[in-house]
């Protein structure tokens, strides 16, 4: 029992409390209008340029394109106006050569080409009467899902400020990444025009929007995956800092101001880099201070996929390493020591001694697991962790470490979903208010969503209300999504 009551000791501080749930949704809201009053804040609360979205009504056929990475897709979605859509797809690996070439025209030319394969496999009657008499077809919008940091200055102009994810062509550093896309289609001679640049976060909103029921429209578009963020609908009156945004681009960035709406596209993985008010333990310390980019994302950092099961895998080492015998993980002294099958033992190459050894996917199938004595969490800490016939105690430990750490990222993902309907003052104006997510954790993490709601109750605001915040899976933002800002784009350009 004494590692039961340890592994309780370091639950203890996983627990993340009403009182301090409430102090990180007020700093939140005060981060968020920050944001909105001026630039270089820790929630950067970008606009997006889009200013209206979907009711589910809307017709067409669209394409969208995504350079998420090692990966490029390309998809049209025919939009059918009730609440339904098909889409085609095509998907190709980026020629890693490519992804270090010399010049922006190598990689763009690329992905050119498979727009252009893709329309001859998928619309050849309109590519063939394009070539024939140019100018006589309608051209397609575009959404552009570009997956690197830029600065977006328009809905279809964004500079591309640093490469990530392996890509690396210095030229293209500081240029307008849907002019050099435009530049290749049309050297190719093809009906397309890219008509947005877009953010996942924002796909994400918009897809929920066209495909979500009722009357009322989307609020919030939300990634908790691999990474985390969320973009949100705004009165364009509260976005103060459009004047200097506009001042600073000569007026350049065009958009259309008559629906008095701005989506905003929050960044709220930045939230309190500070620390004013997020959960701090050591595990989580440690693994800002080997990070790549230390003191920075500090919200995501104990909130997304990709860093949970290195919290778990810091929080278990520091369990196995305890200097008392009696109370170390996956050391079991009180078995046979004449029958070593029965004695538990870590392999010297397991994950468990390796940075980032230990995935999300992981947790979720412990959180999960109902099994007697466990038999679940031994298999897989066998099977993932090179731990052999650890005991149910073990098992017991892991399953209580894998709980806190899990529930407290769902509770902070609360603080940064309540922040918003607070801030904005859904709850007075709507009978609904609706939120779209996407990511891994929402998707498959069990719980996930009944912990943020259970956390929703508790924030002053909010409680009983929870009822009316409606939370809806919103799938490919990245195409559905992305085709539909196109459409906006194309709607704000020839209004009705």
């Amino acid at each position: 029992m004494a590692l039961e009551a340890e592994a309780k000791r370091m639950v203890a501080q996983f627990e993340y409390s009403a009182e301090e749930v409430n102090k990180g949704v007020r700093e939140f809201v005060r981060e968020m209008e920050e944001g909105l009053a001026k630039q270089g804040t820790s929630i950067s609360q970008i606009p997006t340029y889009v200013t209206s979205v979907p009711n589910g009504t809307e017709k067409g056929v669209y394409l969208a394109v995504d350079l998420g990475g090692t990966n490029f897709r390309v998809c049209s979605v025919t939009l059918h106006g009730n609440q339904s859509f098909s889409l085609q797809q095509s998907k190709v690996p980026v020629p890693r050569a490519l992804m270090e070439a010399k010049t922006s025209h190598e990689l763009f030319s690329f992905l050119a080409k498979q727009i252009e394969a893709f329309l001859k496999t998928h619309h050849l009657d309109h590519f063939e009467k394009h070539k024939a008499q140019p100018g006589e077809v309608d051209y397609f919008d575009l959404g552009f899902t570009f997956s690197f940091p830029v600065n977006q200055v328009g809905i279809n102009k964004g500079k591309l400020m640093r490469w990530t994810k392996g890509f690396n062509i210095d030229e293209a550093l500081g240029q307008d990444v849907c002019e050099l896309l435009q530049k290749e289609i049309d050297s190719l001679g093809l009906p397309v025009r890219v008509a947005a640049l877009v953010n996942d976060t924002v796909g994400t909103l918009m897809a929920r929007s066209y495909t979500s029921p009722g009357k009322t429209s989307t609020l919030i578009g939300a990634i908790f995956g691999t990474g985390t963020n969320g973009a949100y609908v705004e009165k364009l009156d509260r976005v103060k800092k459009m004047k200097e945004i506009d001042d600073a681009t000569g007026g350049a960035a065009n958009y259309d101001a008559t629906t008095g709406l701005m989506v905003i596209n929050t960044e709220w993985g930045s939230f309190d880099n500070p620390l004013k008010v997020l959960p701090n333990t050591q595990y989580d310390i440690d693994l800002d201070k080997e990070s790549v980019n230390p003191g920075i994302q500090m919200f995501e950092k104990r909130v997304s996929g990709m860093f949970l099961g290195e919290i778990l895998r810091r929080a278990l080492l520091s369990l196995y390493q305890h200097p008392d015998a009696g109370v170390a993980l996956f050391k079991d002294e009180s078995s046979h020591t004449n029958d070593i099958r029965s004695t538990t033992t870590v392999a010297d190459d397991s994950p468990l001694f390796k940075q980032w050894g230990i995935d999300t996917s992981f947790l979720s199938i412990v959180e999960e697991d109902q099994s007697d004595h466990l038999r679940i969490t031994k298999q897989v800490l066998e099977k993932e962790l090179k731990v052999e016939a650890a005991s149910t105690e073990d098992c017991v430990a892991v399953k209580m470490l894998v709980h806190a750490i899990g529930k407290r990222a769902a509770r902070l993902a609360a603080v940064a979903l309540g922040g918003v309907v607070l801030s904005t003052n859904k709850l007075q104006e709507d009978e609904t208010v609706d939120i779209g997510v996407d990511g891994s954790l929402v998707e498959y993490y069990p719980g996930f969503e009944e912990y943020i709601r259970e956390a929703f109750r508790e924030i002053e605001g909010i409680g009983e209300e929870e009822k009316r915040i409606r939370i809806g899976l919103a799938k490919d933002g990245s195409g559905l999504g992305a085709a539909l800002i196109a459409l906006v784009a194309h709607n704000a350009e020839q209004p009705l």
